[in-house]
């Protein structure tokens, strides 16, 4: 039997921290069928390094701006802002110096437990490390341009 989920703010999960930015997953795979939610905080130029992978990524800026990157161009979303990034399309994302928060859907089971990963390496990994884990994962690595 199946039952229908409330996260409120005090009972969401424990943010896992990666390369200078926090996420929180709000649904994983494994509590929905073909997506994952997840709440995704910072500031400070934080964010990943160009990259695609195969599940579709939707975006909805709640504080902002946040800037977004989607194959050569780069634009500063603003709060309110939906940005849906077809799997396969190369994309980034950084925050600016004032706190950033948006939600992130994804398609498919597989950037949760990347995610998971991610998270356990220690705060001072090399670049290359956190690579080596996004391409376990079925992530390509880009060059910035």
């Amino acid at each position: 039997m199946s039952f229908a989920r409330i996260i409120a703010p005090a009972n969401r999960p424990a943010p896992m921290r990666i390369a200078g930015f926090d996420i929180q997953t709000l649904i994983s795979g494994n509590e929905a069928q073909n997506f994952e939610v997840f709440f995704t905080s910072g500031l400070d130029g934080a964010g990943p390094a160009p990259h695609c992978h195969q599940w579709d990524e939707t975006f909805f800026v709640l504080q902002g701006p946040v800037a977004f990157g989607v194959g050569d161009q780069e634009q500063w979303i603003e709060a309110g802002t939906l940005l849906h990034v077809p799997g396969g399309e190369r994309h980034w994302y950084r925050f600016g110096n004032q706190k950033g928060e948006f939600l992130s859907f994804t398609s498919g089971k597989a950037a949760s437990p990347m995610y998971r990963e991610l998270a356990g390496l220690p705060a001072e990994a090399p670049k290359l490390d956190y690579r080596a884990v996004a391409i376990r994962h079925g992530q390509t690595a880009l060059p910035d341009s």
